[in-house]
C-alpha cells in the first residue's frame, strides 16, 4: 500500500479530527470577518502588526485566497472537503433542515459562473478587499446563504457546494491539474469485494462508482478504501485536461474560464492602474458636464452599493460604478471574446470543431496563474506598506507567467497530436495568439502601466 492510500484510508479513520479542523477554520473565519467591523478604521498610521482590521485584510486576501487557489492545484479541491466553513456550515445545517428535493432550476449548470461573474463584479464596486464591512457582506452573505440552501435541500449534504457556490466552478477547473487524485476502479466496485465499509456520505453529492478525475471530488477521504476500489494516488497533471476530448464536458466551463476567470478577473485586478479606466472616466465626465447631468457625478450612494467612506476620502460617484461596470465587462468581452474566437479558429482549422473544448482547457494553467498574481498583488501591497522592499517579486512574477504561458502551449500542443502537420500547426499557432493576448493583458498590469 502506498504512502498516498494510507493518508486517504487516514482520512477515513480520523473523520473526527477532520470535523474538529473545519468548527476550527468556521470560528477563526467568523473571528476574522465580523470582529473588524465593529472596530474604528483604519487610520494612515496603522500597520498590519498592530491593527486587527489590517491584520484580517492581509489574513483574507493576502494568505487566505491566493493559497486556497494554489492548493486546488497542488491537492486537489482538499479545501472544499475538508476546510472550507461554508461547505460545513452547509451540511451541518442540512443535518436539521427540511430535506426538501433539489429542484430542476437549482441544478441549472450556469449557476457558479454568474455567481463568480456579479461576485466579483459587485466586489469591486464595494472595493471588497480594502473594507471589512464589505468583505462581510460579501463573505458573509454567501456564507448565510450556504446555510440557508443547507436548511431547505436534501439532509446531510452540501447542495450549496455542487450547485451555486460562486466558486465552486473555479474550483473545478483548477483542481484539473492536481497531481493527486482519489481514483475509483469502477470494474472492482461493481464486483463488491472485501472489506465492505458503510456506505460513505458523499457530501457533494457525487456517483462515486463513475467518478473520474479530480474536478468535482472534494477529496474529503469519506469513501477512500470503498469495496477496496476507491485509492488516493499520483497522476500527471496533464492527464484530466488531455482526457476532456474523451469525456463530457459543460459548455459553462468554457464560459466561466474564458469570460470569468481570465477576462473578467483581469479587469477587476486591473482597472485602478489601467489608463484606459482613467481616459474612459474623463470622456464621460466631460459628456455628462456638457449636458448638466451633475447628479452622476455625485457621491452620494450608500456604502454597500459603492464605495463611501468620506472619513478616508474614498467615495465612489455613480460615475465610477458605471465606468467599473463598463470597464470588466469590456474586459471580459475583449480578453475572453478574443481567446474564444481564437480557440473556435483554432478546431474549426483542425477540421474538428468539438475540439473548441479540450482547446479551452488548455488555458487552464494560465488561468490559475493570473488568479494567483492578481490576488497576490494585495498580498504585496500590503507587505510594501509594511517597509518590506521586495525586489524578487517581479522577476517571480515573470517566471510565472512564462511557465504558465509556457504549459498551456505544450498542452494545445498535444490536444492537436494526430492532425495533419499543416492543420496542427494552423490550430496551434491560434492557441500561441490566445496565449499571448492573455499575457499582454498581464504585461500591461505588473509592466507596462507600472513604470
Amino acid at each position: 500500500m502506498s504512502w498516498l492510500q494510507q493518508l486517504g484510508d487516514g482520512m477515513r479513520r480520523h473523520a473526527r479530527l477532520i470535523r474538529a479542523m473545519q468548527w476550527a477554520v468556521v470560528l477563526a473565519y467568523a473571528v476574522l470577518l465580523v470582529l473588524p467591523t465593529v472596530l474604528p478604521l483604519p487610520d494612515s498610521q496603522a500597520r498590519v502588526v498592530n491593527n486587527l482590521t489590517l491584520l484580517a485584510q492581509f489574513i483574507f486576501w493576502g494568505i487566505w485566497w491566493p493559497f486556497v487557489l494554489l492548493s486546488m492545484v497542488l491537492f486537489g479541491r482538499l479545501w472544499c472537503g475538508v476546510l472550507c466553513p461554508e461547505g460545513s456550515l452547509s451540511e451541518w445545517a442540512s443535518q436539521h433542515g427540511r430535506g426538501l428535493g433539489i429542484p430542476r432550476w437549482l441544478r441549472w449548470g450556469g449557476w457558479p459562473t454568474l455567481g463568480f461573474c456579479l461576485t466579483t463584479l459587485y466586489g469591486q464596486l464595494i472595493s471588497v478587499y480594502d473594507y471589512a464591512q464589505a468583505a462581510l457582506l460579501i463573505l458573509g452573505g454567501s456564507t448565510l446563504a450556504a446555510v440557508v440552501v443547507g436548511l431547505l435541500f436534501v439532509r446531510g449534504k452540501r447542495v450549496w457546494c455542487r450547485y451555486l457556490c460562486p466558486v465552486s466552478g473555479v474550483f473545478a477547473l483548477l483542481a484539473r491539474l492536481a497531481p493527486v487524485h482519489f481514483a475509483v476502479d469502477e470494474q472492482r466496485w461493481k464486483a463488491n469485494n472485501a472489506p465492505r465499509l458503510p456506505l460513505p456520505n458523499c457530501a457533494p453529492l457525487l456517483d462515486i462508482r463513475r467518478l473520474q478525475g479530480a474536478s468535482d471530488c472534494h477529496a474529503c477521504g469519506r469513501c477512500s478504501g470503498q469495496r477496496g476500489a476507491v485509492q488516493l494516488i499520483a497522476r500527471s497533471c496533464n492527464q484530466e485536461i488531455l482526457q476532456a476530448p474523451h469525456q463530457p464536458g459543460s459548455p459553462w466551463d468554457a464560459r466561466l474560464l474564458l469570460f470569468g476567470v481570465i477576462g473578467l478577473a483581469m479587469g477587476a485586478f486591473q482597472w485602478t492602474l489601467s489608463p484606459w479606466f482613467i481616459a474612459l472616466k474623463q470622456t464621460l465626465a466631460e459628456w455628462l458636464v456638457s449636458r448638466n447631468w451633475m447628479w452622476l457625478l455625485q457621491d452620494n450612494a450608500p456604502w454597500w452599493l459603492l464605495t463611501h467612506y468620506p472619513q478616508l476620502n474614498d467615495s465612489f460617484s455613480w460615475l465610477d460604478g458605471l465606468c467599473i461596470v463598463l470597464y470588466l465587462s469590456g474586459s471580459s468581452l475583449l480578453i475572453g471574446g478574443g481567446c474564444w474566437l481564437l480557440l473556435r479558429l483554432a478546431a474549426s482549422v483542425a477540421g474538428d470543431r468539438a475540439l473548441f473544448w479540450p482547446l479551452a482547457l488548455t488555458l487552464t494553467p494560465l488561468a490559475g496563474a493570473g488568479l494567483f498574481l492578481g490576488l497576490s498583488a494585495t498580498t504585496v501591497k500590503l507587505l510594501r506598506y509594511e517597509g518590506l522592499a521586495l525586489a524578487w517579486v517581479q522577476p517571480a512574477r515573470a517566471l510565472m507567467l512564462s511557465a504558465a504561458i509556457g504549459w498551456c502551449l505544450w498542452l494545445g500542443w498535444r490536444q492537436l497530436q494526430g492532425l495533419e502537420t499543416r492543420r496542427r500547426c494552423l490550430g496551434w499557432l491560434c492557441v500561441l495568439l490566445s496565449n499571448g493576448l492573455v499575457g499582454c493583458g498581464w504585461w500591461l498590469q505588473f509592466w507596462g502601466w507600472a513604470g
